[in-house]
Protein backbone atom coordinates (compact mmCIF):
# COMPACT_ATOMS: atom_id res chain seq x y z
CA UNK A 1 0.00 0.00 0.00
CA UNK A 2 1.65 3.64 -0.95
CA UNK A 3 2.71 5.53 2.14
CA UNK A 4 0.49 8.20 1.00
CA UNK A 5 -2.96 6.17 1.55
CA UNK A 6 -1.35 4.80 4.50
CA UNK A 7 -1.10 8.31 5.66
CA UNK A 8 -4.59 8.97 5.08
CA UNK A 9 -5.81 6.28 6.99
CA UNK A 10 -3.60 7.08 9.90
CA UNK A 11 -5.15 10.60 9.79
CA UNK A 12 -8.72 9.35 9.45
CA UNK A 13 -8.61 6.90 11.73
CA UNK A 14 -7.01 9.64 14.39
CA UNK A 15 -9.99 12.04 13.37
CA UNK A 16 -12.65 9.55 13.83
CA UNK A 17 -11.09 8.43 17.54
CA UNK A 18 -11.59 12.37 18.08
CA UNK A 19 -15.11 11.47 17.18
CA UNK A 20 -15.19 12.76 13.25
CA UNK A 21 -17.90 11.12 11.83
CA UNK A 22 -16.95 11.84 8.28
CA UNK A 23 -13.53 10.57 8.99
CA UNK A 24 -15.18 7.18 9.74
CA UNK A 25 -17.53 7.60 7.10
CA UNK A 26 -14.26 7.96 4.64
CA UNK A 27 -12.58 4.95 6.53
CA UNK A 28 -15.32 3.15 5.96
CA UNK A 29 -15.69 3.39 1.83
CA UNK A 30 -11.84 3.32 1.93
CA UNK A 31 -11.78 -0.33 3.57
CA UNK A 32 -15.26 -1.97 3.04
CA UNK A 33 -15.04 -3.14 -0.26
CA UNK A 34 -11.55 -5.41 0.45
CA UNK A 35 -12.95 -6.67 3.91
CA UNK A 36 -16.31 -7.52 2.34
CA UNK A 37 -14.87 -9.36 -0.18
CA UNK A 38 -12.22 -10.96 1.65
CA UNK A 39 -16.04 -12.29 3.86
CA UNK A 40 -17.39 -13.37 0.80
CA UNK A 41 -14.89 -15.88 -0.37
CA UNK A 42 -14.27 -17.11 2.62
CA UNK A 43 -17.65 -17.68 3.66
CA UNK A 44 -19.30 -18.31 -0.12
CA UNK A 45 -22.28 -16.36 1.84
CA UNK A 46 -23.23 -12.43 1.01
CA UNK A 47 -25.46 -12.65 4.55
CA UNK A 48 -22.48 -13.71 6.28
CA UNK A 49 -19.86 -11.21 4.27
CA UNK A 50 -22.38 -8.47 5.02
CA UNK A 51 -22.40 -9.48 8.74
CA UNK A 52 -18.59 -9.50 8.84
CA UNK A 53 -18.46 -6.31 7.63
CA UNK A 54 -20.30 -4.50 9.68
CA UNK A 55 -19.07 -6.39 13.05
CA UNK A 56 -15.39 -5.13 11.32
CA UNK A 57 -16.61 -1.30 11.67
CA UNK A 58 -18.38 -1.71 14.30
CA UNK A 59 -15.30 -3.33 16.30
CA UNK A 60 -13.19 -0.28 14.68
CA UNK A 61 -15.61 2.21 16.32
CA UNK A 62 -15.26 0.58 20.01
CA UNK A 63 -11.62 -0.39 19.69
CA UNK A 64 -9.67 1.88 17.68
CA UNK A 65 -6.50 2.06 19.80
CA UNK A 66 -6.26 -1.52 19.50
CA UNK A 67 -4.98 -0.85 15.83
CA UNK A 68 -1.20 -0.60 16.33
CA UNK A 69 0.09 0.75 12.87
CA UNK A 70 3.95 -0.66 14.00
CA UNK A 71 2.64 -4.25 13.10
CA UNK A 72 1.04 -3.64 9.76
CA UNK A 73 -1.50 -1.51 7.60
CA UNK A 74 -5.06 -0.69 8.78
CA UNK A 75 -6.15 -2.48 5.74
CA UNK A 76 -4.36 -5.95 6.83
CA UNK A 77 -5.49 -5.15 10.28
CA UNK A 78 -9.03 -5.03 9.53
CA UNK A 79 -9.12 -8.09 7.19
CA UNK A 80 -7.66 -10.04 10.02
CA UNK A 81 -10.61 -8.85 12.29
CA UNK A 82 -12.94 -10.35 9.33
CA UNK A 83 -10.99 -13.18 9.33
CA UNK A 84 -11.21 -13.67 12.96
CA UNK A 85 -15.17 -12.86 12.39
CA UNK A 86 -15.55 -15.11 9.85
CA UNK A 87 -14.04 -18.51 11.04
CA UNK A 88 -16.78 -17.94 14.17
CA UNK A 89 -19.82 -17.20 11.78
CA UNK A 90 -19.13 -20.70 10.02
CA UNK A 91 -18.68 -21.99 13.01
CA UNK A 92 -21.93 -20.76 14.47
CA UNK A 93 -23.17 -21.94 10.83
CA UNK A 94 -22.96 -25.40 10.48
CA UNK A 95 -24.40 -25.87 7.27
CA UNK A 96 -21.67 -23.96 5.18
CA UNK A 97 -23.98 -22.56 2.03
CA UNK A 98 -22.82 -24.38 -0.84
CA UNK A 99 -26.10 -22.85 -3.29
CA UNK A 100 -26.20 -20.88 -6.07
CA UNK A 101 -25.26 -16.99 -5.58
CA UNK A 102 -27.33 -14.74 -5.46
CA UNK A 103 -28.19 -12.70 -8.64
CA UNK A 104 -26.19 -9.64 -7.72
CA UNK A 105 -23.32 -11.56 -6.43
CA UNK A 106 -22.05 -12.07 -9.79
CA UNK A 107 -22.35 -9.79 -12.57
CA UNK A 108 -20.95 -12.21 -15.62
CA UNK A 109 -20.85 -11.04 -19.52
CA UNK A 110 -23.11 -8.63 -20.96
CA UNK A 111 -23.70 -6.79 -23.98
CA UNK A 112 -23.90 -8.60 -27.11
CA UNK A 113 -21.73 -11.25 -26.81
CA UNK A 114 -22.69 -15.05 -27.80
CA UNK A 115 -24.96 -16.30 -25.29
CA UNK A 116 -22.89 -20.05 -25.14
CA UNK A 117 -19.87 -17.93 -24.29
CA UNK A 118 -21.81 -16.32 -21.36
CA UNK A 119 -22.90 -19.73 -20.36
CA UNK A 120 -19.48 -21.45 -20.58
CA UNK A 121 -18.03 -18.50 -18.61
CA UNK A 122 -20.79 -18.64 -15.96
CA UNK A 123 -20.53 -22.05 -15.68
CA UNK A 124 -16.28 -21.79 -14.99
CA UNK A 125 -16.66 -19.17 -12.55
CA UNK A 126 -19.18 -21.23 -10.63
CA UNK A 127 -16.87 -24.05 -10.29
CA UNK A 128 -13.93 -21.82 -9.44
CA UNK A 129 -16.40 -20.78 -6.90
CA UNK A 130 -16.99 -23.85 -5.75
CA UNK A 131 -13.54 -25.14 -5.88
CA UNK A 132 -12.29 -22.25 -4.04
CA UNK A 133 -14.76 -23.08 -0.90
CA UNK A 134 -13.86 -26.53 -1.17
CA UNK A 135 -10.33 -25.70 -0.12
CA UNK A 136 -9.43 -25.92 3.01
CA UNK A 137 -9.78 -22.62 5.21
CA UNK A 138 -5.71 -22.19 5.58
CA UNK A 139 -5.55 -22.77 1.92
CA UNK A 140 -8.32 -20.87 1.11
CA UNK A 141 -7.44 -17.65 2.87
CA UNK A 142 -4.02 -17.48 0.64
CA UNK A 143 -6.06 -17.70 -2.21
CA UNK A 144 -8.45 -14.91 -1.70
CA UNK A 145 -5.96 -12.77 0.54
CA UNK A 146 -3.36 -13.07 -2.25
CA UNK A 147 -5.14 -13.93 -5.78
CA UNK A 148 -8.38 -12.22 -5.38
CA UNK A 149 -7.64 -9.92 -2.82
CA UNK A 150 -4.05 -9.37 -4.46
CA UNK A 151 -2.05 -8.54 -1.19
CA UNK A 152 1.48 -9.00 -1.02
CA UNK A 153 2.99 -11.84 0.63
CA UNK A 154 4.34 -9.55 3.52
CA UNK A 155 0.92 -8.15 3.89
CA UNK A 156 -0.62 -11.64 3.99
CA UNK A 157 1.63 -13.20 6.55
CA UNK A 158 1.03 -10.20 9.12
CA UNK A 159 -2.97 -10.58 8.62
CA UNK A 160 -2.71 -14.59 9.02
CA UNK A 161 0.08 -13.98 11.71
CA UNK A 162 2.73 -16.25 10.20
CA UNK A 163 6.31 -15.81 7.89
CA UNK A 164 5.77 -14.76 4.41
CA UNK A 165 7.69 -18.32 3.39
CA UNK A 166 4.78 -19.88 4.91
CA UNK A 167 2.39 -17.90 2.63
CA UNK A 168 4.54 -18.51 -0.27
CA UNK A 169 4.44 -22.37 0.15
CA UNK A 170 0.37 -22.55 1.32
CA UNK A 171 0.21 -20.52 -1.74
CA UNK A 172 1.90 -23.22 -4.20
CA UNK A 173 -0.34 -26.16 -2.18
CA UNK A 174 -3.20 -23.80 -3.00
CA UNK A 175 -2.88 -23.22 -6.24
CA UNK A 176 -1.68 -26.55 -6.93
CA UNK A 177 -5.22 -28.32 -5.03
CA UNK A 178 -7.20 -25.53 -7.15
CA UNK A 179 -6.17 -26.35 -10.16
CA UNK A 180 -6.80 -29.70 -9.68
CA UNK A 181 -10.55 -29.12 -8.74
CA UNK A 182 -10.44 -27.11 -11.25
CA UNK A 183 -9.83 -29.50 -14.08
CA UNK A 184 -12.20 -32.46 -12.21
CA UNK A 185 -15.42 -29.81 -11.92
CA UNK A 186 -14.30 -29.39 -15.55
CA UNK A 187 -15.10 -33.09 -16.57
CA UNK A 188 -11.51 -33.56 -17.37
CA UNK A 189 -9.03 -36.21 -15.65
CA UNK A 190 -5.98 -34.82 -13.51
CA UNK A 191 -3.09 -35.38 -14.63
CA UNK A 192 -1.26 -35.92 -11.67
CA UNK A 193 -0.11 -39.10 -10.37
CA UNK A 194 -1.63 -40.93 -7.24
CA UNK A 195 0.57 -40.43 -4.74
Amino acid sequence: MPESASDSSGDLLRRMRGGDEQAFVALYREHQGSVFRFALHMSGSVDVAEEVTQEVFMALIRDAKQYDPNRGSLAAYLVGMARKMVFRALELKADLPQTEPEDDAVDLIADNQDIAADLAWSERLEILRKAVLSLPPNYREVIVLCDLDEMDYAEAAGVLGCAVGTIRSRLHRARALLAEKMRAGDGRESTRCPA
